[in-house]
């Protein structure tokens, strides 16, 4: 298995269950992984992203697939415009893939000096560098201490503040060494993550809205599934996490959290569960592919 391999290949399918005849959507076609894995299975395909790389690569996916895949560059949160009826099941594998990962010039890694970007989509929108010149300080603060969990958010968004104007956030590496320089030397010394990892993905995070997209997507997916549909959702960070539990428990007919207190005789089930547990990748999948290890599932399937 290769750094671009689909987390959780096995699990997918177990609650897909794709069979021909079926149609699934894969709302974010990446490197093309888990679309695979459900064209070899028999079914017919929809696959959206709204990376223009991931359009390339799903163009040579037409050429092999034939009339049984068709893909529409669209962010997973415009599927009500995907053209056609309900699906059979829906993939959606939240977060930043390998494939943008791995390459330099987007910006999402500080293991190699390019241009701070970080958008899924680079034609629209901010890049990171300039989001981070103009962000009110509110923005900033919910990036680095809410999306990153960054434990000293303070000095980190000082540092970014006092860097304004200066060059420093333009670039990956300048801004990788102003978020470690921020914070003590006791953080530094005691996390086994790069100084700047947690501040990275929160500010990834805003600038790609993905938490807004999430939640927006989900009722849309759902509303698009058949009955007996199958909705599966991947994602890699506590707070995407809870979104989709939350959404899957009300969807269910079980409280939300601790603080529902709506009676059972008013709450309304519209799915049965088909994950009882976030489902995370087995000890083989993590010596393999790495970066599979954060991963977690939950699933439903549309009564």
């Amino acid at each position: 298995m290769s750094d671009h391999s689909p987390v959780l290949p096995r699990e997918v399918l177990s609650v897909l269950a794709p069979v021909a005849g079926e149609t699934m959507l894969d709302c974010t076609f990446g490197g093309g992984g888990h679309s695979r894995l459900i064209l070899e299975a028999g079914a017919h395909l929809v696959a959206l992203d709204r990376d223009p790389e991931a359009a390339a690569r799903a163009a040579e996916f037409a050429q092999e697939w034939g009339g049984r895949f068709s893909f529409h560059r669209l962010n997973f949160d415009q599927l009500d415009e995907v053209p056609g009826k309900g699906f059979d099941g829906i993939l959606l594998d939240i977060g930043v893939s390998s494939y943008q990962l791995d390459q330099a010039v987007r910006g999402f890694s500080f293991r190699h000096d390019a241009p701070a970007d970080m958008r899924m989509d680079p034609d629209s929108g901010l890049a990171a560098s300039d989001w981070l010149e103009q962000a009110s300080d509110d923005a900033l603060y919910q990036a680095i201490r809410n999306f990153g969990e960054e434990t000293e958010w303070r000095r980190v968004v000082r540092a970014i503040l006092e860097a304004r104007g200066t060059g420093v956030l333009a670039r990956t590496s300048s801004l990788a060494e102003l978020i470690a320089s921020a914070k003590s030397g006791r953080a530094r010394r005691e996390s086994r993550l790069h100084p700047a990892t947690r501040s990275f993905q929160g500010i990834r995070i805003a600038v790609n809205d993905e938490l807004g997209a999430l939640e927006r997507v989900l009722p849309k997916a759902f509303d698009r599934l058949n009955p007996g549909g199958r909705l599966s959702v991947i994602s890699f960070h506590s707070l995407e996490d809870r979104i989709v539990k939350r959404y899957f428990r009300q969807l269910c007919g079980q409280s939300i959290n601790a603080r529902d207190n709506t009676p059972q005789q008013l709450r309304e089930k519209h799915a049965d569960a088909l994950t009882s547990r976030p489902v995370g990748p087995q000890a083989d999948e993590i010596e393999l592919n790495p970066r599979s290890r954060s991963a977690k599932m939950r699933a439903v399937r549309k009564l």
